[in-house]
């Protein structure tokens, strides 16, 4: 699939190592060479130690993220996590030096809070109560040396978090971006579907969005394809190799994208144009004015409220039309929305 190209870890999965490491220092009283660390994909990975200093109450250790063959900017960071025991039980995650604070409403952490986002959360907190045992007490700080320097290299300003970078990762794993590969990809998933004999297929944004969609349609495996952000790609390869019908399956700012016409959806290539939405809203009369003032796509989702399916079916269908379009008017078209839980919040054919 991806031959030659290595992959790496998120930062999620790195701060969660250290975290383990420092917990297993502190229980242990002694360095701790390297960690194992079960991924949220249920695969293991081994992490080395880079730094590691141990007291009575609490131990600080540090990890170098290794991005693989991916052009990740955090790549060779050091990430570090501080562990300190507490009475009460129960274990806290707070951010340090080089981690970014959320300032804006709309993304999946709360305003005020650290930017480490759920999974990465999860993954630190299972790691350290594993070492420690159900019910313990620590307070973990996660923390980025130069990491507010890395940080004007993304996206962070202009989302409001301020302060360093986040710490992300829904699997743990990085997965090299490599355009050819992906693409060879691709066409290589949608041959083994036709060989079975399929003439619909399931194309989705990612890994989340495909465990998603394949809980809610009863079809071979073979029938799901992640196109990722090759959406144009994607679907003149279904036109071309004949397929009855196409099923696209994203959440809203990759489909709201497509609703305009974009058939190359990634972060550097196009940006979530958040005035569409709020027009797009106003055609299916929803008169908020704070829908003008969304700091990002999740957070318009959120102020939609009750109009939310509504407004949601009308991207989907905007991004079928222009999708069919795309293809050639050779493919049928459903387009469905869902949420960061895979609800289905909209759906629409052509």
């Amino acid at each position: 699939m991806r031959r030659g190209l290595r992959t790496g870890y998120t930062t999620g999965a790195c701060a969660a190592a250290a975290a383990k490491a420092a917990a297993l220092a502190l229980t242990l009283g002694r360095h701790v060479e390297e960690v194992e660390l079960l991924l949220p994909t249920g695969a293991k990975a081994r992490f080395r130690i880079h730094r590691l200093s141990c007291g009575e109450d609490e131990a600080f250790c540090s990890v170098i993220k290794d991005a693989g063959d991916d052009p990740d900017v955090t790549d060779g960071a050091e990430i570090c996590a501080r562990v300190r025991r507490k009475e009460e039980p129960g274990i806290s995650i707070e951010g340090g030096e080089g981690v970014g604070r959320v300032t804006k409403p709309g993304l999946e952490v709360p305003v005020g809070e650290a930017a480490i986002n759920p999974v990465p959360r999860r993954m630190i907190a299972q790691a350290v109560e594993e070492v420690l045992g159900p019910g313990a007490g620590a307070r973990v700080e996660i923390s980025v040396p130069r990491g507010e320097e890395l940080a004007r290299k993304t996206l962070n300003p202009r989302l409001g978090i301020v302060g360093g970078i986040s710490i992300l990762g829904t699997t743990g794993i990085v997965i090299p971006y490599s355009e050819e590969a992906y693409k060879a990809c691709i066409s290589l998933g949608l041959n083994v579907a036709l060989a079975c004999g399929r003439r619909e297929v399931v194309l989705t944004t990612g890994r989340r969005s495909e465990r998603f969609a394949q809980a809610n349609f009863d079809l071979p495996e073979e029938c799901f394809v992640q196109m990722g952000d090759f959406v144009g790609y994607a679907l003149r390869e279904c036109a071309e190799k004949g397929f009855r019908k196409a099923v696209i399956w994203g959440m809203i700012g990759k489909l709201s994208k497509l609703a305009k016409g974009v058939f190359y959806t990634h972060s550097s290539a196009s940006e979530v144009d958040l005035d569409f939405l709020a027009e797009v809203a106003r055609e299916c009369g929803v008169r908020n004015p704070e829908l003008s003032k969304a700091a990002t796509a999740h957070h318009f989702l959120k102020l939609l409220g009750d109009e939310r399916e509504k407004v949601c079916s009308r991207i989907c269908l905007l991004a079928a039309e222009k999708a069919r379009e795309h293809a050639g008017g050779l493919l049928e078209i459903e387009v469905i929305m869902s949420d960061n839980e895979g609800n289905i919040i909209g759906r629409a054919s052509r």
